[in-house]
């Protein structure tokens, strides 16, 4: 009994020292960031003593602190994001999301108002056209709400359920729905055929998401279904996502060879290579782009430019050969940070401030104003030869 007695003291006095070294190093750690930012600190009492105004509730402070630490690190694509913008920008880059299926509007008055999707969890609940929303869960909804706010809030995981309040009229009194959430699809592409020449198919891609390869598979089986023997892959505005999807839509195109090559700081070259020919290598294609295709998107492009696959149509890229990481933070928010840079080899770009230069340059127009003269000029390039 002794030793055991011995063996226990002698046990808590050393997990004793243990955690007292354990909060030192924890303390020293955080007292180092403000050793580091001294004026920061100083500023920070010098408002909370003397200001006027209250000091803001701590995420809005943090956030503009890491705001103004953006500024002053001066890359124009590190910025940072609240968690309702994150959350948004999540389920679009997956593809799909938690939700009821219902879109907002606003009336006359500004309120808010739903619109069902038809055979939606909102819908089979009884949420009809024109209700106006009044709360979701403990958030309560004024005009002034911004609509990511709402947004994410409605949003959340699949099988979860999900507390609606609404006015109907002509009284507006409130009324509870509790609506579980199902997944939504979130498409990145539209497609459909030309009318002034039903041979083609356009493939509208507005963002490279996870979902976006088999979109298009699925986009070019149906236009085929319908007659179409070529396409045109609409670019522009794209702004693009994510980098693994830029490379995969290359290579539904492409028979082989090297699509894109990237690097991070410190690191060896990664090559992204064609290992076998894609399931839409032999299709008769051209490629949209404007000053507004962007980052994933000028992969994409650049790529079956570059291997001759496909001509590219319209205006210079936008020219961002960057890649961001993003870090969530703890409450949700995300910083996305600059890491590396990617390149097409054999292929100079940017050019002149600029990205991709087209193969035929053609400047866009309103459609309303007539027929589109990129895609008259994609009909041309692909049929007048024929």
């Amino acid at each position: 009994m002794t030793f055991w007695r011995s063996f226990f003291i002698t046990l808590a006095v050393i997990l004793s020292l243990a955690a007292a070294f354990l909060a030192g190093y924890l303390f020293n750690a955080s007292q180092s960031a403000a050793i580091n930012f001294p004026l920061l600190v100083e500023a920070y009492n010098i408002i909370k003593d003397r200001g006027f105004n209250d000091i803001p509730p701590a995420p809005a402070l943090e956030y503009g602190m890491i705001r103004g630490m953006l500024q002053a690190y001066n890359e124009p694509h590190t910025i940072f994001l609240e968690p309702p913008q994150q959350e948004l920008e999540t389920n679009a880059l997956e593809g799909k999301y938690g939700g009821i299926g219902v879109q907002m509007g606003n009336d006359e008055q500004g309120n808010w108002v739903l619109f069902p999707v038809p055979n939606s969890p909102a819908s089979q609940a009884g949420i009809l056209e024109g209700d106006r929303l009044l709360g979701v869960d403990d958030l309560a909804i004024t005009p002034q709400a911004p609509a990511d706010t709402i947004q994410s809030a409605i949003r959340g995981p699949v099988g979860k359920s999900v507390t609606i309040v609404i006015g109907r009229a002509p009284d507006y009194a409130p009324i509870s729905f509790k609506i579980k959430r199902t997944e939504i699809q979130l498409p990145s592409i539209t497609w459909h055929l030309e009318p002034s020449e039903p041979r083609l198919g356009i493939i509208k891609v507005n963002l490279i998401a996870a979902t976006t390869p088999d979109e298009i598979l699925s986009a070019v089986k149906d236009l085929e279904a319908r007659d179409a023997t070529h396409f045109a892959m609409d670019l522009r505005d794209n702004p693009g996502g994510l980098l693994d999807a830029g490379v995969e839509i290359a290579r539904l195109f492409l028979r082989d060879g090297i699509v894109i090559q990237q690097q991070y700081r410190g690191r060896s070259v990664d090559t992204f290579d064609v290992n076998k020919p894609g399931p839409l290598v032999d299709i008769p294609l051209v490629v949209l782009i404007n000053t507004n295709s962007a980052s994933a998107s000028e992969i994409t492009a650049g790529a079956l430019q570059n291997h001759h696959r496909a001509l590219l149509i319209g205006t210079p890229s936008f020219g961002k050969d960057t890649i961001q990481l993003i870090f969530t933070l703890r409450d949700k928010s995300s910083l996305h940070v600059t890491a590396a840079h990617w390149w097409i080899p054999g292929l100079e770009f940017p050019v002149n401030g600029h990205g991709l230069q087209p193969d035929i340059l053609v400047e866009s127009q309103d459609a309303s104003v007539g027929i589109d003269p990129v895609i008259k000029a994609a009909i041309s390039a692909l049929f007048d030869s024929h």
